[in-house]
């Protein structure tokens, strides 16, 4: 019977024990189960690979390139910081508006994608079209697209394909050769041929200077003759190929703007009005046949800017105004109250002009105009005065000549 009760007692025992193992195992399904989640793709991340990303539009800026040589399009909304800070975490791929494939991303074939940017070496006139760049991580996806125009290197193609730069007369300046950066980053030293109307520069006169190590070409003392079509050009190598990557300029010279000394011509240095009235003070300024660019003209309250002197804008500068009359110019800043208060009575307003050759500035005070006055009151008065004095004048002057004309009758009779 004991041996019976013994026996009977270990499906008890082993159930116990089970019951007691039953958290900790739970408690490691729970773990794998967890474990599995976090390395399973999130619901977010489904719905970006599915393709629902936002278009931001056309990018500004058309490319103009030649034909046959490298052509690098930049992904417009992507800025040079982002690649440095949440690089790794981005992936851009570019496609043709007009082809549901993307470009490969790895070079190899004539178009790659490297660092952000469709590469296309060398471009051909066919790859003139919209390209659109698209730009995901995680959580968010963005397109936007670029236009892109190969043209043949023709003399009728350089309106086109010309960088518009401006120098002044008789002065010296530089032309830059622009868009190198993605040629020229892991050089030492930047080489580049300068031409003048597909004329080889000579760099060792007094007139052109290529600044050695950056893009500039200094030219001295420019004159008229310096306008037209200019042209850079640098050695690209890749994968064994050389290739010439070119950049034309048109130069425009522009007349130096001549300076003179601005003489303020208004305001009065007294200025009456009314309180509660509107009131414009215009400050006038004449510059002869001097530039509007180069001269600054605006008020000041006591020491202070009307802007900061009168921040609810009671008081404010009106609009800058630039006009010529009889060949002469002149600049007009308005000075506008709305309403003048008995505080603009006590204030000194000055207007202030300044170029590189001058700074003046004219005073001018307002004053309350007279809400009575006695010359006014008495005008019409005198006017009576003088209207009875003169009928009285005239009477007076006809009864005289009546009187004379009697007795010289009187002594003239028979």
């Amino acid at each position: 019977m004991q041996g019976c009760r013994l026996r009977g007692a270990e499906p008890m025992i082993s159930t116990s024990r089970v019951l007691q193992k039953l958290p900790e195992t739970m408690l490691v399904l729970y773990m794998l189960m967890m474990g599995v989640y976090s390395f399973a793709p999130q619901p977010e991340e489904r719905t970006v690979a599915a393709g629902n990303c936002q278009f931001l539009g056309k990018h500004f800026k058309t490319d103009f390139k030649v034909e046959g040589e490298p052509v690098v399009l930049k992904c417009p909304q992507v800025q040079l910081w982002l690649w440095e800070s949440v690089g790794p975490h981005i992936n851009v791929t570019w496609r043709k508006n007009d082809s549901a494939r993307t470009v490969p991303g790895e070079e190899g074939t004539r178009m790659w994608v490297q660092d952000g940017a469709l590469w296309i070496l060398p471009g051909l006139q066919e790859d003139s079209g919209t390209y659109i760049c698209t730009v995901r991580n995680a959580s968010y996806c963005d397109e936007m697209s670029t236009e892109l125009r190969v043209f043949e290197k023709t003399e009728a193609s350089l309106p086109f394909i010309s960088y518009p730069q401006i120098l002044t007369l008789s002065t010296s300046g530089s032309l830059v050769c622009p868009e190198l950066s993605e040629f020229t980053r892991n050089k030492m030293e930047v080489k580049i041929q300068w031409y003048k109307d597909s004329v080889l520069l000579d760099q060792d006169n007094d007139k052109f200077l290529s600044v050695r190590g950056t893009p500039r070409l200094l030219i001295h003392n420019v004159s008229a003759e310096d306008a037209g079509y200019y042209s850079c050009a640098v050695v690209f190598a890749h994968a064994g190929t050389q290739y010439n990557v070119t950049r034309n300029i048109e130069l425009r010279v522009n007349k130096k703007e001549e300076e003179t000394i601005p003489v303020i011509i208004s305001p009065h240095q007294t200025i009456s009005a009314s309180l509660g009235s509107r009131l414009t003070i215009p400050c006038k300024v004449f510059l002869g046949a001097g530039t509007h660019s180069t001269t600054m003209l605006w008020w000041m309250a006591n020491t202070t800017s009307i802007e900061g002197a009168y921040r609810g804008g009671r008081v404010t500068e009106g609009q800058r105004q630039e006009y010529s009359e009889n060949n002469e110019n002149y600049i007009e800043v308005p000075l506008i109250f709305d309403p003048v208060i008995r505080e603009d009575l006590n204030t000194d307003f000055k207007c202030v002009v300044r170029n590189t050759l001058s700074f003046q500035m004219l005073r001018t005070t307002v004053k309350e105009a007279a809400s009575f006055s006695w010359e006014i009151a008495l005008a019409p008065l005198s006017l009576v005065v003088l209207v009875l004095v003169g009928i009285w004048m005239h009477r007076w002057y006809k009864h005289r000549t009546g009187k004379t004309y009697g007795l010289t009758t009187l002594k003239t009779g028979p």
